[in-house]
């Protein structure tokens, strides 16, 4: 006598098909928030191998910054030329893993990457003709040799290093921010109206990841802490978006009320 097979029905079938739909809206934040942890931990470890890099320009240049954009052509003096010499992954190590679309296509500064080539930016090619460099790090512009009381210009003179950001998370290769300026209204504000808004950006879930000028200090920093660091040498710390000021929700925009206080 023959075994008679039994099939799924239609509705076993739309059942099975309903709990793996269930499961899977269960499953998928879960994974996400891993995923989004894991780029996290792969852009601090990007951030302590730019500490050592900086940490041995610096030396090499008797404990000095570089001097920046603004002296000779645009690029000449920045970072990712300086620095050429020091770091060989060109386009992949001055890059989060959570910000690799093109700056050029437009949307979240969180997840673009600018680029040399697409956006113009002086004489790169004078130093490495081959460079075709991208990034979504920038330098503290406050660090750079200049002339003026407000630049940190060498860092072995730098009372607490620690406390001053060196290089983060950015939207642009620099930032140059100051304690009497605001954050942005919106999450995504044109750079011309203030540098903060290509420093606080959402990259990390309300966090950007910073090493700080002692070359070695690689931590995340909560997006309204950026008030609170000391960027330049007079930066007032107390500004009016911190708490030791007595700030409150009010003063925040609305896309970063729900954030950290510090």
């Amino acid at each position: 006598m023959g075994t008679q097979r039994r099939a799924f029905t239609l509705i076993e079938l739309l059942v099975v098909i309903a709990i793996i739909a269930v499961l899977m809206g269960i499953l998928m934040p879960a994974l996400k928030k891993v995923r989004d942890q894991a780029r996290a931990v792969t852009c601090k470890t990007s951030l302590k191998q730019w500490g050592l890099i900086w940490y041995m320009y610096t030396e090499d240049h008797d404990g000095k910054f570089n001097v920046g954009a603004y002296n000779g052509s645009w690029a000449a003096n920045d970072w990712p030329v300086v620095l050429l010499g020091y770091y060989k992954a060109k386009g992949q190590l001055a890059t989060c893993p959570s910000a690799k679309l093109s700056m050029a296509t437009g949307g979240n500064f969180a997840q673009r990457a600018w680029s040399w080539d697409q956006q113009g930016w002086g004489n790169i090619r004078a130093k490495d003709p081959e460079i075709q460099d991208s990034g979504s790090y920038g330098e503290n512009e406050w660090l750079c040799d200049r002339a003026g009381d407000n630049y940190w210009r060498t860092r072995s003179k730098i009372k607490k290093p620690q406390e001053v950001p060196m290089f983060f998370d950015c939207a642009y290769v620099d930032a140059q921010p100051y304690d009497t300026d605001g954050p942005p209204p919106q999450a995504e504000v044109d750079a011309a109206t203030s540098e903060w808004n290509i420093v606080c950006i959402d990259r990390h879930g309300g966090y950007i990841n910073m090493v700080f000028a002692d070359c070695s200090t690689v931590r995340k920093v909560g997006l309204k802490e950026l008030w609170t660091l000391k960027w330049h040498k007079n930066f007032n710390t107390s500004n009016r978006w911190t708490s030791a000021a007595g700030a409150n929700t009010a003063v925040w925009p609305d896309w970063m009320r729900s954030y950290k206080d510090f």
